[in-house]
């Protein structure tokens, strides 16, 4: 061959590599193009077999997606993977838009030994626009743990893990993912800023200890959706320091009902501001709508600004409670009346089935009472075992150191 011919054939050649490998050249080279990269966990050793630990796999991918610059998508595929704990932390500044695509199953680890007191299995910190979905499974496998657990009994106990905490975070997005049987908490939401979950499965039995569905703390702008959640404790508590929470269309049940608190436990406690919990359903729980703090409390602290609206209630033993004297533990030996002020509180619109004589309980603190308290269209009936809808018989209210007010439908009639 002519040296002629060898430099009119070079181009045909590269033409003909290029065309045969076909779309994936075509996409590989549009998709650097576009300054986006997807990492599939799988890439770097995920076994996926449910027996082999896959956590230095997944933080592998997490720490390259973190350093891309463009756009990421951390893929976790169909298969069974064992973790924990693992530790997911930014700031990941380069990145424009990060996804944390879950289709698998996860599973933790059971060895108590390996997490810290108090900490997450998986955890997200310090980082900006998250958005974890995909339809997978978050299995905490609590039951090998829930019998450690001895906070209902123990002022000073250790905490087990949560399934997933998010800290510091800002503008996530979680959705479409279910948790079960966490060792404790299910999700925690700490110092947190415009967090968007919608379409979360939570589960666990309704013995376990300490299971609470979701948890927010020290948090604002948060907006939670379109949810189930059942469990051993609170389907979602709302602790201090928050601000401008929202919970909608939120099925509850089995567990102690939608919560603020407890408050007042700790000094410097933040105040809680700008709560909505709306068009939602509570079912065969503890509770139903349940305001606790702490009595003798170290600081002083309030609660404004929250609404209660459109919410049924299928045989929960107290559905509407303000309880100002929470203490879970056996033995509780102070008398001295909480400090934490509560205000502007409307319940409107609540109605259903309670399995208490005494479907509305004010228990406000002699100490603050009390103040703006207003049920508005609230009807409880009793509904004793056996009897059907016939069967429903008057329920009572009960008030301590309030002057609640009563507009339109009252039954349990209001308090005298």
């Amino acid at each position: 061959m002519s040296s002629g011919n060898g430099r009119r054939l070079i181009p045909f050649l590269l033409f003909f590599f290029v065309s045969w490998r076909g779309s994936s050249i075509v996409g590989l080279v549009a998709e650097r193009a576009q300054g986006a990269a997807v990492f599939d966990v799988r890439s770097f050793g995920a076994v996926a077999d449910g027996f082999t630990d896959d956590s230095n796999a997944f933080l592998a991918a997490w720490n390259k997606a973190c350093r891309f610059l463009g756009e990421v998508n951390i893929l976790v595929p169909r298969g069974t993977y064992l973790l924990g704990p693992i530790r997911f932390a930014g700031p990941c500044s380069s990145v424009s838009s990060f996804t944390f695509q879950i289709k698998g199953y996860l599973k933790a680890s059971t060895n108590l030994s390996k997490y810290e007191p108090g900490g997450g299995w998986i955890e997200f910190r310090w980082t900006e626009g998250l958005t974890l979905t995909g339809g997978g499974t978050f299995d905490g496998q609590g039951a090998k743990a829930w019998p450690y657990n001895n906070c209902p009994m123990n002022i000073n106990c250790k905490l087990l893990p949560t399934n997933l905490k998010f800290i510091a975070m800002n503008r996530t997005v979680v959705q479409r993912l279910t948790s079960l049987n966490s060792k404790f908490f299910h999700i925690a939401l700490v110092e947190c800023r415009d967090f968007t979950g919608s379409e979360i499965e939570i589960s666990a039995p309704e013995d376990s200890p300490n299971t609470d569905g979701i948890h927010v703390e020290r948090s604002s702008g948060i907006d939670i959706s379109r949810s189930r959640i059942g469990t051993g404790d609170d389907c979602i508590s709302v602790g201090q320091g928050n601000s401008q929470v929202t919970l909608t269309s939120i099925a509850c049940g089995p567990g102690h009902g939608i919560s603020v608190g407890s408050l007042g436990r700790y000094p410097n406690e933040g105040d809680v501001r700008g709560l909505v919990v709306r068009d939602s359903t509570i079912s065969g729980t503890t509770n139903g709508i349940r305001i606790k703090t702490w009595r003798d409390s170290p600081g002083s602290s309030a609660a404004t600004n929250m609404t209660f609206e459109n919410i049924t209630m299928h045989n929960v033993r107290n559905p509407i409670l303000i309880n100002q004297a929470y203490c879970p533990f056996r033995s509780c030996s102070s008398k001295v009346p909480s400090r934490v002020e509560l205000s502007d509180i409307r319940f409107k619109d609540i109605r259903g089935t309670s399995l208490s004589p005494v479907a509305v309980a004010l228990e406000c603190s002699r100490a603050i009472p009390c103040k703006d308290v207003y049920l508005e269209n609230v009807h409880l009936e009793l509904l004793r075992s056996g009897e059907n809808k016939e069967g429903h018989v008057a329920t009572s209210s009960s008030c301590k150191n309030v002057k609640a007010k009563f507009i339109g439908t009252q039954i349990p009639p209001p308090c005298p």
